[in-house]
């Protein structure tokens, strides 16, 4: 409870308030008020679109800047597995700090910094102070490489951001960078998909034409594609209309697109995309492109 209160951040599950209680049947209970949060489920997420589970490793890597930077020093995660996160509107949050520990590890030499991990192990610098050089960061920073940047980060990702992703993947497994800069490499690549950056330039002139139908939608004539943020039909985000232009031309069956308008994290649009436009309804807020025939 104490940890909650001082290491409050928005990727630390929010401490409302809590009560003491002393009765005969349960004495010294302290109680306290959460806000609420969904279970990590791995195997969930891996179904998600991309767009969320790169939502999961920012939120992790803005955390992890926190608790190497937090206001009792560089804090470390013993227990660092995915029920210890809960998910509260997409954002990861850690919940249980329990296992949480701020000492940073003492030593006479290299010889007493070895971080050992189930796959391999690390040996950091002893300091002239006597403390193992950042083993907290470090430990925090590899397991989320274990448990999730590798599963969550590259897969399914746009092709032009995958080399950036795959440093990140790559330097975490390895701890050749720190907190510090792996949040900026995650921003970085926040930056560039949330700016349209990450587009690679492709020749106008090669796109089919549509004719836009506003305030209008398709209701059915629907087809599945991966990932997709509807089970039962193909819906994406896009950054821009030439973006969603470019995607329906690259899905065989697709014939015309609805763009809605609502927004993702980052802010992009939402887009059904269509196998033909045979009935086309009213829809306020909708707008409807269908392919013009040649």
């Amino acid at each position: 409870m104490v940890l909650l209160e001082r290491l409050r951040h928005p990727n630390v599950l929010q401490l409302y308030g809590y009560c003491y209680q002393d009765s005969e049947d349960i004495p010294d209970t302290l109680t306290t008020i959460t806000e609420l949060g969904a279970p990590v489920e791995m195997i969930q997420l891996l179904q998600t679109s991309w767009e969320d589970r790169f939502r999961i490793c920012l939120s992790l890597g803005r955390l992890l800047h926190h608790l190497a930077h937090s206001p009792l020093g560089s804090v470390t995660l013993l227990d660092f597995r995915p029920r210890q996160f809960v998910l509260v509107d997409g954002e990861l949050k850690v919940t249980d700090l329990d296992d949480a520990r701020v000492e940073e590890t003492p030593c006479a030499s290299s010889t007493d910094c070895v971080l050992e991990f189930p796959a391999r192990n690390f040996t950091l610098p002893c300091s002239a102070q006597g403390w193992c050089e950042g083993m907290n960061e470090k430990r925090n920073l590899y397991n989320a490489y274990r448990f999730f940047f590798t599963y969550l980060l590259p897969h399914s990702a746009p092709s032009s951001l995958r080399p950036l992703l795959d440093g990140i993947v790559n330097a975490t497994g390895e701890l050749t960078w720190g907190v510090d800069e792996t949040l900026a490499q995650l921003e970085k690549a926040l930056h560039l998909y949330r700016s349209g950056q990450y587009l690679q330039n492709s020749t106008a002139g090669s796109r089919a034409k549509y004719q836009r139908i506003p305030e209008s939608s398709i209701p059915q004539e629907n087809y599945r594609c991966w990932p997709s943020y509807h089970h039962g039909s193909c819906l994406l985000s896009v950054f821009s209309l030439a973006e969603a232009t470019d995607i329906c031309e690259s899905h065989t069956q697709c014939q015309a697109f609805v763009v809605t308008n609502q927004t993702t994290w980052t802010g992009r649009q939402l887009v059904f995309f269509k196998t033909g436009w045979s009935q086309v309804v009213p829809a306020p807020n909708k707008t409807t492109y269908v392919r013009a025939s040649d």
